[in-house]
Formats: C-alpha cells, structure tokens, sequence
C-alpha cells in the first residue's frame, strides 16, 4: 500500500502542477454596466485536463447567464494560495486570488463569485495514504480556515452578493476501473467515506456566510451505493455512481481527475439549479 501510495501521489502531483500560463482567458475590467462573475480555485475551474485546457464549468455559467468572467483560478491552487499565491489572471499583478477578487467585488458590477477548492489541500493526497481519514481529519481544519478567511474577505466589501462555493465529483470511484491502480475496487470504497466527510466539513463552514454549497459528489451520483450495479459498454456490470464518474472525469481511462465537458457541463447545471 504504501508503495502504492508513493507511486499515485506522485502522479497525481503532475496532473495537478501549478501553471498560471494555462488558465483560459479572462478580464478584470468591463464595460460600465456589464454586470461580473468572479471565479476562484484551482484546476477545475480553469478547465485543465489531460490534453490541455478547454472550457470550463465557469465559462460555461458566464456565458448561459451573460455574465462577463473574471477568472482568477490557478492550476494546483490550495486554499492557502487563494490568500498568499498570485492569482493566474493577466491583470492580477502580484494581487492573490482573493486580492482580485475583493478589488473587482469594489466596482458594484459582480453578481456571483464561486470557489472550488480542496482537491488539493486534502482529498488527492489523503485518498492514497495509508489511512485517508486520519489524514482528512489533520487536514481539514486548516482548509476550513483558509475558506473562511477568505469569505470574510469578500463578505467584508460585498455582504449580499451570491457566493456559491463547489465540491468535485468523488473521481476515485474510478478506480474501480482502472487497470493502473492495484486494490482499485478498495480505494473506491475509502473514498465513499473522504468525501462525505470533507462535504460535510466545508457546508457548514460557507453557511457560516450565507454562502450557498453545492455537493458536486451528490449531484453527479457519488454517494449511491456501490452494490447497485448496471451494464457499462467498456467494462461490464460495474456500479453506477462508478459509471457516472467514468463519464464525467479522465479518471477511468487516464488516472486523470479533472472534468470531462460533460463534467464541466454538469457542473453548470448544477449552479443554475441552485443544487
């Protein structure tokens, strides 16, 4: 196990490096009037996947709601480096994510802001260590700090604008899958219980702010029970919540853990739902 461990945070560790030149296009400025969308996080929201980067779930809300997106996300961002890293926006200067953030929230012309942050504080590398909740439950509480710090930022200069913070589809259900990944089937099963446990966490640490949570592994199925099963094309009778994820992540085919399109399309649904 820990051998494996070594070999699949290593992994991951490139899937995920920080690289501010890959975040997809954006603007802290707009016309007078134009109203404003503020994305924060990491990988998910930059639209990072194993061929490069495409659309992301927030290009896809900016554009159905006809809001301008200022896209501050970085690549391997965690939540400490929404406070103390430079935001990979062109315009962001040495300005952190949150720093952008705060300044664009001053023009009055921001209607949303939505955060997606964690992967990589806890949930990638705590789902491959030897014991993945004694490693969540020591990881937790300095994410919850940081997410709070953060929202009180924002709450400071803008105490009513819609801030909806995201979890992520529980990707390591497909390991069940993956031929690349020894003890598959079990790593699938731990991460069940990680990300319950770090949904319920980081809930309740954006109500504290009004803020409104979307459990990204709820809505693309994560939590349904792995012994309710159905026939897959590629890889037979396996179960769903495992199905689901093979379609809407890398992970299955390419220990990949971003979003495919119709994973960042099912991230924007969501959103618009209000889910």
């Amino acid at each position: 196990m820990q051998r494996f461990s070594l070999v699949l945070t290593s992994a991951l560790t490139l899937l995920v490096a920080s690289c501010s030149a890959c975040a997809p296009p954006s603007t802290s400025t707009a016309p007078t009037g134009q109203r404003l969308y503020v994305s924060l996080g990491d990988s998910y929201a930059t639209g990072l996947g194993p061929n490069g980067t495409g659309e992301s779930f927030a290009q896809i809300v900016a554009r159905q709601s006809g809001l301008e997106l200022v896209n501050v996300a970085c690549n391997g961002a965690t939540s400490a480096d929404l406070l103390s890293s430079q935001a990979c926006e062109p315009e962001a200067g040495d300005r952190t994510q949150v720093d952008v953030t705060v300044d664009t929230l001053r023009t009055g012309q921001v209607d949303l802001v939505t955060m997606v942050i964690g992967s990589n504080d806890l949930l990638e590398p705590c789902a491959v260590a030897q014991d993945p909740i004694e490693c969540a439950t020591s990881t937790i509480t300095d994410t919850r700090i940081n997410i709070a710090t953060a929202l009180t930022r924002i709450r400071e200069v803008a105490p009513d604008v819609r801030i909806v913070g995201l979890g992520y589809p529980d990707v390591f259900l497909g390991a069940w899958v993956n031929p690349s990944l020894p003890n598959g089937e079990d790593l699938a099963r731990t991460s069940v219980t990680l990300y319950e446990d770090f949904n319920g966490e980081i809930a309740a640490e954006y109500a504290k702010f009004g803020a409104k949570f979307i459990d990204v592994t709820g809505t693309t199925g994560g939590y349904g029970a792995l012994t309710e099963l159905t026939e897959d094309p590629k890889y037979g009778q396996i179960p769903v919540s495992v199905a689901e994820v093979c379609t809407l992540t890398y992970f299955c085919e390419e220990t990949d853990v971003h979003p495919t399109p119709a994973g960042h399309q099912a991230i924007a649904d969501a959103i618009a739902a209000g889910r």
